[in-house]
């Protein structure tokens, strides 16, 4: 549900609802609370509100595939290499350090990028990176946290529940937004959380694995069973809902329990690789040896693309939990595993989709919650950096192979086109028809949205 600025009849009642638990005029919210709770179970009225809606304007994307880096990406070892010559080894006072592992030059649109990413490389052509992106704060949660939800401070939506909630889902038998994540990032749930708005709209968490989705097969052997037992189980959830008529909670995990009933049929298909050819499953490398931190990326990155062709609309890959990840303090060598475990399943997942033709109307988008220090930590490690990191985008109306904004010779502060997190998030929402400043909620007493009084869609990159 998108709330312009001239709601009608339907939207000013949700927006009413969700202000109203947090307003003193609570005789006048109750009012209103059974009617909006009327419209979470009218699915079967044609009232879905996770059905597709209109956009603002003609749309360019309609999925997102997010990739989070989680603990803080080395820039200067990555995606923006700054040399190490003129001393800058960690020898002398200022301690500069440069990248330690090499870079080249992709061959067709020349962005140079380090050695540790020599498959991403490769497709850099496709993507357009942001080499002068600004952290909204210095520590892991706090950054995280304003990466995903535009607020580093305060409980706030995830932007896949804003896209859920904007958009709605082109398949009712999958949630709309998914977060694949062998382990929670920094900022836990709240990274996919839904916070004010309906809570149908949160992520759904997958873990990597032969039981990506726990409890999803039905226990019985028989389906028409269970049809029987779902719909004594909704009579009696309709029965307490009839005494609690205020509580749009419950009438949310109604809703979810009637997805997750239609997720029996078809998640399994979309979690089973078994149907790829092989040609598919060497270009991600789901069968390759490497063990360690997000061995199972390959696996993710290949689950996303099926779940993008099955209408999913906002998808989140995790690489790493809060420990280990690539907060590498210690020693950037660290930084050797966790590249060689996405690298390859990261430009496989680009490769694919343009192979299918999807990249057109799917946007990759790679972050991490900030950059790290020119200057050398510990014995070779880097601390944290939040004034310049890079960024970057794939398809979904992206300048393949530009390279926005510039950062210093050493990699401290950008120099030129900043980019602040409000600026990406207008920009993304742009991209899928979303004007960011109309898609609101009201929550007490206010219109909240993804990018708060911020953000400036970036025309620049956009092809």
């Amino acid at each position: 549900m998108m709330v312009s600025r001239k709601p009608n009849r339907r939207e000013w009642m949700g927006s009413v609802a969700a202000s109203s638990l947090a307003s003193r005029s609570m005789v006048a919210s109750s009012l209103m609370m059974p009617g909006v709770v009327a419209e979470l179970l009218a699915s079967e009225a044609g009232n879905d509100p996770t059905q597709p809606r209109p956009t603002h304007f003609p749309a360019k994307a309609k999925n997102v595939i997010m990739i989070f880096a989680t603990g803080g990406v080395s820039h200067i070892d990555t995606f923006d290499p700054k040399s190490n010559k003129n001393g800058r080894d960690g020898s002398g006072k200022d301690k500069l350090m440069g990248n330690l592992f090499g870079s080249k030059r992709n061959d067709r649109c020349g962005t140079e990028v380090s050695n540790l990413f020599p498959h991403v490389r490769d497709v850099m052509d496709d993507v357009c990176l942001i080499r002068s992106m600004k952290a909204s704060h210095f520590d892991h949660s706090e950054a995280t946290l304003g990466m995903h939800t535009g607020s580093p401070t305060f409980a706030r939506p995830s932007m896949g529940s804003w896209v859920s909630y904007g958009l709605g889902t082109e398949n009712q038998n999958l949630p709309s937004f998914i977060v694949i994540a062998p382990h929670l990032p920094y900022g836990g749930t709240q990274v996919y959380a839904s916070d004010f708005l309906p809570a149908f709209h949160q992520g759904t968490r997958v873990i990597p694995g032969n039981n990506p989705i726990g409890n999803l097969k039905s226990p019985g052997e028989s389906g028409k069973l269970q049809d029987l037992e779902f719909e004594l189980v909704d009579q009696f959830n309709r029965k307490h809902l009839g005494d609690r008529p205020h509580d749009s909670a419950l009438a949310a995990r109604m809703k979810s329990f009637r997805t997750a009933f239609n997720m029996q049929q078809s998640a399994p298909e979309a979690f089973d690789l078994s149907s790829e050819p092989e040609h598919i499953r060497k270009l991600y490398g789901i069968d390759r040896k490497t063990k360690g931190p997000g061995a199972d990326f390959a696996w993710q990155c290949l689950v996303a693309r099926r779940l993008a062709q099955r209408g999913v609309r906002f998808i989140e890959l995790i690489d790493t939990g809060s420990r280990p990840n690539w907060d590498s303090h210690g020693d950037m060598n660290e930084h050797k595993d966790l590249a060689n475990n996405v690298d390859q399943p990261t430009a496989a997942l680009i490769t694919d989709l343009k192979q299918q033709g999807m990249l057109d109307e799917t946007m990759v988008v790679w972050a991490t919650e900030f950059g790290r220090t020119p200057t050398k930590e510990g014995n070779k490690g880097r601390g944290h950096h939040r004034d310049c990191f890079s960024v970057w985008v794939a398809g979904g109306g992206f300048k393949g192979g530009h390279v926005h904004g510039e950062t210093d010779d050493i990699g401290k502060y950008s120099v030129t086109q900043s980019v602040e997190v409000h600026d990406l998030h207008a920009t993304l929402l742009h991209q899928m028809g979303i004007d960011h400043e109309r898609l609101t909620f009201r929550h007490a007493g206010r219109d909240f949205r993804l990018t708060d009084v911020h953000g400036n869609v970036m025309t620049e990159l956009l092809s």
